[in-house]
Order: structure tokens, then sequence, then C-alpha cells
């Protein structure tokens, strides 16, 4: 019989995965990363993904389905990989995803060790993907449900780690997911999904960098993109590119957040139409197969989230970055963020926006 560990954050999604696991006839191991103390990053007890209810609702479905259950202390791992590389790239006048540096370094590296030490052959998260092999070769795609899909933030993945993980909601969809989960009685059937980054719950980032590293971000110039100043900006940990809201400035006019300059600590503010941009340089790149093409070649390209991937042509460099030029000028090309590639629903790789050409 073969052995899981399930990653369960105390959300519907892991659980019915572990569900699905157990319904499979694996020998499931449920587990819960404790990633901080919620104290650490001065929010309540009951609001995130670490706090005791999450906990003890993980134990509540582990233990209904007959698993073993543990919690393991990942907190310095998660401060190091995490929390530190999200300030890092504010503090460099860019915008992280620090979901993928959790996937990357937490679920399949840290918790992916664990996983070998208790002797499992898989790895179960309750992300909505899916893994498809073709003999010795495994390829990372789209969920079903394209309104739950979460590739985007899997491209870190490595062959070697797509042949020891299960998605089983990858053929589901979301509605599914709810009525599976009610229908077995699970406490958390109808639990919220969450929406936020973890350890930053009220969305002030500035405020979480700020009380982090105990610095004081000085005031800079906001500028035109002529380079004439336009006001005073409150530190750059506080503005992203395409930002409108919350600027603490008014111009009589919609202006945007266009570039962030921390040499110069400035912050540009244009009009909408200047955060058009067709060209980028994308760095840290992992390309799924293993294997980088050998020339330019045409597919759809993704650079947030909760958008659609856009054709492009993708050139691979000699130092192992990737030039990305779209075929349309896309808005808000963002330095900190991931592009990832797609070729239909197969996810070829991705990496971090370094830098916009043109």
């Amino acid at each position: 019989m073969s052995k899981a560990l399930i990653a369960m954050s105390g959300g519907v999604d892991s659980s019915l995965a572990a569900k699905l696991m157990v319904d499979a006839g694996y020998e499931c191991i449920g587990c819960t990363m404790k990633l901080y103390d919620n104290e650490d990053i001065g929010v309540s007890r009951t609001h995130t993904c670490c706090s005791l209810d999450d906990v003890e609702d993980a134990r509540s479905i582990a233990y209904k389905l007959g698993m073993k259950y543990y919690v393991f202390n990942f907190k310095d791992g998660f401060r190091d990989t995490v929390i530190k590389r999200f300030i890092d790239a504010y503090e460099s006048g860019k915008t992280p995803n620090p979901c993928i540096d959790c996937n990357r370094f937490m679920k399949f590296a840290q918790l992916y060790e664990r996983a070998l030490t208790l002797g499992c052959d898989f790895i179960v998260t309750g992300h909505y993907a899916r893994v498809e092999a073709d003999g010795n070769k495994f390829y990372l795609k789209k969920a079903i449900d394209e309104t739950k899909d979460q590739s985007y933030v899997l491209y870190s993945m490595t062959q070697n780690q797509l042949k020891h993980t299960k998605f089983p909601l990858g053929e589901l969809r979301k509605t599914n997911v709810r009525e599976i989960a009610n229908d077995s009685d699970f406490v958390n059937a109808n639990k919220p999904d969450s929406q936020d980054i973890c350890f930053v719950p009220d969305g002030d980032y500035a405020s979480f960098i700020k009380r982090e590293t105990g610095k004081t971000y000085p005031d800079g110039n906001f500028i035109d993109k002529e380079g004439n100043i336009l006001g005073t900006h409150n530190g750059i940990v506080k503005y992203t590119i395409g930002q409108r809201k919350g600027l603490g400035i008014a111009l009589g006019q919609r202006s945007f957040v266009t570039n962030i300059d921390v040499l110069n600590n400035t912050v540009t503010l244009a009009d909408d139409k200047d955060l058009y941009k067709k060209s980028f340089i994308v760095s840290d790149f992992n390309w799924i197969s293993g294997e980088a093409p050998l020339s330019e070649f045409q597919c759809k390209v993704k650079i947030r989230y909760r958008q659609k991937e856009l054709p492009a042509i993708v050139t691979p460099l000699e130092d192992g970055k990737v030039k990305v030029v779209f075929d349309n000028p896309a808005r808000a090309i963002t330095p900190g963020q991931a592009a990832v590639l797609y070729d239909g629903d197969i996810v070829l790789g991705g990496g971090t926006i370094e830098k916009v050409i043109s």
C-alpha cells in the first residue's frame, strides 16, 4: 500500500484531498505546518491559517478519517525563505508573491523532505492543479475548474517533485468539493476560503514590514515621467506598480504608479496608458521539463494569478534567464511577480519578472 503525507491547513480543500486519498486506498498521515506564531506578526490567534482553530479543524478531519496527525514546526524556515524574501522584495521596489515561495521552499521542499523521512511515497495538497505522466515524463497542468486553477503558483516544481505529488482536487470543481464535504459531515465544509496573504491578513504590507524590520522608510518624491516633482511619498514600501488608491496625493486626474526607483527614492506617477508594456526579462527560471528550449518559441504567458495568459514570443537566454515579448502590450508588468508559461493547459515553467524593457 502506498503511503501519503497530506498537508492540511484546516480548510475544506485540503480536508477533502485527504478524504479522496483515504478513499483511494492510500495509507495517509495528516499534518499541518506551523509557520509562525500569530503574536509574532501582530494579529489575533483566530484570524490566520496558523490559528488554533485551523489546527483543530485539521485534526478533527484527520481523526474522522482514521489518520495519524502531526503539527510540524517550520517557523524558522518560513521566516528565512518566505517572510525575509517578501520584505527584501518590497525594499527593492518589487512586488513579491509569497504564496509561490511558500510552495517552493516549504511545501515542496521542507515538507517533501519530512515526507521522505516518514517513508511516504507521495505528498498531497489541496491545490487545484493536475499532474499527468507520460512514461517517465511528468506534466503540471491546469485544474479542470479554471476559476480555481492554482497552477500559476506551482511553476517551480521539478520532475521529481511532480512524480511524488498528488493533487486530488484537480479533476473537481469547487462546488463539488463543498458538496462532498457537506455529505461527509466535515466541520469545515462551509468554511470561507482564505483570501489574503496568511501573515498579513489585514493587507497592510507596509506596517507589517516596518514592524518586522524596525526600520523607518524615508519620505521621497513623487515625480512625473519627465522627472518633475509632484509631491511627497511616504516610503517606497507602500507602493506597487499599477497602484492608484492610497497614494495620498491629489493631482486632479487619475494617476498610477508606473515606476519605483529605490536608488533615488522616487515613485513615478503617470497616466494608465503608461502602464502598458510589451517586453521584459524573467530570472530564476524553472523549466518543468528540466531542459530549456534551444530557440525562441510561441506560447502564452500569465503575469498575475488572477489574469488570463496572453500570447507571446519567448526567448531562452544564455544566462538562464528568459525574454518575453507579448504580441500586444500588457498592463502593469511588475518586477517581483511571476511570469508563467503555458502551452494550452500545460505549464512549461516560470520565473520572477526582473525588469521591464519596453
